[in-house]
């Protein structure tokens, strides 16, 4: 298992880390397999999206905060609540398979992780199942 370290630049930011990823797979010595991305996060989350054309991310956002707005009247005393519902949302944890020692991804996808509590110092573990 490998561990990232992503500083995230915004309360609310996608920050593409697919190069980091297969990195900490070249680290690993994973050739082929399933690749497990866990953030140990109740505000964070990870996913894979478009990473050509940043509207794609910039119209995520924008729709998430339409549909859990900030200012919902929640009852959560940290104020917050969005964040954890949003994390909630979009999930703390993806499989993606790995073959040749790098993931597997449409020619448009990359690995995100989503921010909505920032800015902070977020975690992303990095583990393999397969052939080393």
């Amino acid at each position: 298992m490998a561990e990232l370290t992503i500083r995230t630049p915004a309360r609310i930011a996608i920050c593409d880390i697919t190069v980091e990823v297969n990195h900490a797979l070249a680290q690993i010595g994973a050739r082929d397999g399933i690749c497990n991305l866990f953030v140990p996060h109740t505000t964070a989350a990870v996913i894979v999206s478009e990473n050509w054309d940043p509207d794609v991310t910039a119209d995520l956002l924008a729709h998430l905060e339409r549909v859990v707005p900030r200012d919902g009247g929640f009852k959560h005393s940290e104020g917050n609540s969005q964040a954890h519902i949003l994390s909630v949302m979009l999930g703390a944890s993806i499989v993606i398979p790995v073959s040749g020692g790098k993931l597997a991804l449409g020619r448009w996808q990359g690995v995100m992780l989503v921010e909505f509590d920032g800015p902070r110092e977020r975690t992303v573990r990095v583990s393999v199942v397969g052939e080393g």
